[in-house]
């Protein structure tokens, strides 16, 4: 996993691992640190709003009919009962409940190389949002989920997709969210699943963490664990034909 820095907090997915090689690890920090989410006081996503981004050409052609899936999953899990687990982190303020896709767009330009960087993903959805019609203006529930052809690797934060992460969320300006999905094309993005089912499933983290972190580390975070998706990192369920992550409970005290 991405470790934050100075002014950063850990929002990413981490590389998948073999149980036989991270159990001792993560048996140890539980003892040392238990996982508990603390409310910061930050912004939550109460009724999201998913507008899907398919940017590059390969979203027009070979991996069009991933892009229809990828949509689908989004119309069912957002009234799912994954919705309903994230409850409990309700506030006096915020009150999560059910959301909605709320359109799709596929970009082509500007064309993609081998490599993006973070800030040229912020640049293109600043741009547009400001010239493109499809596009939904920022709100308080908007959460836009870019997805990137095969072939291209994030940079983000010093580190790179496929070598230390699988995905990430954030907020340019405290006002637009985001969430990032390289292609899942490497060991450390799959694990033993599916190219759909590990979308779905890194979907699904970065999803429950925008709801209930918007602004990474100012809303539902553990300071030694990170947040609800970080806990409990690869591990699965199924909810109705889609495969995703199991997120931390407070109430339970478990990964459900």
């Amino acid at each position: 996993m991405v470790l934050p820095g100075p002014h950063d907090t850990v929002r990413v997915v981490p590389l998948f691992v073999p149980d036989e090689v991270k159990a001792p690890t993560l048996e140890a920090q539980a003892a040392a640190t238990p996982p508990h989410l603390t409310y910061e006081g930050g912004q939550l996503l109460t009724s999201v709003e998913v507008f899907t981004v398919f940017w590059g050409s390969a979203w027009t052609a070979a991996q069009s009919q991933l892009a229809t899936q990828i949509n689908a999953f989004f119309d069912n899990i957002l009234t799912s009962p994954l919705m309903d687990q994230l409850g409990e982190y309700s506030t006096g303020s915020y009150h999560i409940g059910h959301g909605k896709r709320i359109g799709t767009a596929t970009i082509t330009k500007p064309a993609l190389h081998h490599t993006v960087s973070d800030h040229a993903i912020q640049h293109m959805l600043n741009q547009e949002i400001a010239t493109n019609s499809q596009f939904p203006q920022p709100g308080p529930n908007v959460l836009y989920f870019v997805y990137l052809q095969p072939g291209v690797a994030v940079v983000q934060g010093g580190s790179r997709s496929c070598q230390a992460f699988c995905g990430y969320h954030d907020a340019i300006n405290n006002t637009i969210f985001y969430a990032v999905m390289p292609f899942a094309n490497c060991g450390g993005c799959l694990g033993s699943m599916s190219t759909l089912d590990a979308l779905t499933s890194t979907s699904s983290h970065e999803l429950c963490e925008a709801i209930t972190d918007a602004i990474p580390g100012q809303g539902w975070y553990d300071q030694n664990n990170g947040e609800i998706g970080d806990i409990c990192a690869w591990q699965t369920k199924k909810i109705g034909n889609y495969t995703v992550q199991q997120e931390w409970s407070n109430n339970a005290g478990a990964c459900v």
